[in-house]
């Protein structure tokens, strides 16, 4: 930890103020609810410029409720997706079980939404863009405690003092390495790799309104056809070298995994190989802490609990712990250590929670072996039965709240 020099002070006792580190959900979510809070918010993200692609995420439950609280929901509903029927393919696309859109809309109910992330981080980002400045290619270089609150140096040589420091940086966190410790102390490796991306044109033999599902040992991959530029593809799989996948890249690495897949598959990588830069791709981790909280510096988001996509409920955690933070740092005189401590604990439950059902996730999107494949194909088909549907349907509601 570098101690600085701070030579002009950027708020006042009676002018509360939040770095931000992180453009993505959790951070501009946090500058939306801290405005309302009558907080000051400055952000500074890493990224050149703001990125608009990603992965479906699906708000439900408590991640409904907080969309709805921050005041989002009317912005939203357009890039609602909606669901899909699943249609189970084997390796060359032929068609093996059919899931109908009705399951799945019985089982999350009316209060759920579907979006792109990047449409959801649009959203927030218009929300906030009028009151929250917003420092591309930045990021906090030094950090120290002050009695008052935290001096920050960033990368373009300016200095910050704040009341608060939000690190809302994702899983490769930049604030928890130089305020908690390195990675290594807090990532759990759980030897997988995802990677997803928009379609801009979709399979012709893939009708609209569904998607394709592959799941065999240790990988899964699906195209969702839900029409022009509302169409996406999804990959996960496990791999006994993360990192090398990781440096060979998306192209690379999905078409090693899943070049031998018929159906609309290889129009899939087709479309990766042309537009690379518009992928998702990383590894799979877990991100575990026995506190959120140092002082005046508090991780949101990924950067804190990565519960990651086997456990779900990434999105839906970082819009509800932004939510939940604004309401208890509302009171202009708040002890800041003492509110962070008590968010922690209303949230701490639902990310533990989360976290654990994500070896649950792992086995359905990657299962172990044939057998585990097997038994996932016997569930789907005996959803077709009238008492067996019912009992995923309350079991989904349940997981949500409902």
């Amino acid at each position: 930890m570098f101690i600085l020099e701070v030579t002009t002070l950027s708020t006042e006792s009676h002018d509360r103020f939040a770095v931000i580190s992180g453009a993505g959900i959790a951070g501009l979510a946090a500058a939306l609810r801290l405005r309302r809070a009558g907080w000051r918010t400055l952000i500074v993200e890493r990224a050149p410029e703001r990125r608009s692609s990603g992965y479906l995420v699906n708000l439900l439950g408590y991640g409904y409720g907080a969309a709805e609280n921050l005041g989002i929901l009317p912005q939203l509903a357009p890039h609602d997706v909606g669901l899909f029927t699943t249609i189970l393919v084997d390796r060359d696309g032929r068609h093996k079980l059919t899931t109908p859109r009705a399951v799945a809309e019985a089982a999350i109910g009316p209060r759920a939404l579907s979006v792109f992330r990047g449409d959801l981080e649009t959203v927030l980002y218009q929300a906030v863009r009028d009151h929250t400045p917003i420092k591309f290619d930045t990021v906090i270089k030094a950090v120290s405690s002050e009695p008052d609150g935290v001096a920050l140096q960033l990368s373009d040589g300016t200095t910050q003092h704040a009341d608060l420091l939000i690190g809302a940086d994702g899983l490769h966190s930049g604030v928890r390495r130089l305020v908690f410790g390195p990675d290594d102390e807090f990532r759990n490796d759980m030897g997988h790799l995802v990677g997803a991306f928009q379609l801009s044109e979709v399979p012709g033999d893939l009708p609209v309104g569904t998607g394709t599902t592959f799941i065999g040992p240790g990988r899964t991959g699906a195209v969702i056809n839900l029409g022009p530029r509302r169409s996406s593809v999804f990959f996960t799989y496990r791999s006994s070298d993360v990192d090398s996948a990781l440096a060979a890249g998306p192209v690379a690495a999905l078409t090693d995994a899943f070049g031998d897949l018929g159906g609309g598959f290889p129009e899939a990588l087709d479309h990766l190989r042309r537009e690379p830069a518009e992928a998702y791709f990383d590894s799979v981790d877990q991100i575990v802490m026995n506190s959120w909280s140092r002082g005046r510096v508090v991780l949101l988001g990924d950067a804190a609990w990565c519960v990651t996509l086997f456990a779900g409920y990434g999105a839906a955690l970082a819009l509800t712990g932004a939510d939940r933070l604004g309401d208890l740092l509302e009171r202009s005189d708040v002890d800041v250590p003492d509110a962070l401590a008590r968010w922690e604990s209303q949230l701490r439950p639902e990310v533990s929670k989360r976290q654990a059902l994500a070896a649950r996730g792992m086995a359905r999107f990657a299962p172990a072996n044939r057998t585990q494949v097997w038994l996932g194909e016997t569930m789907l088909r005996a959803m077709n039965l009238p008492g067996i549907r019912q009992w995923v349907i309350r079991s989904v509601r349940r997981a949500n709240g409902r």
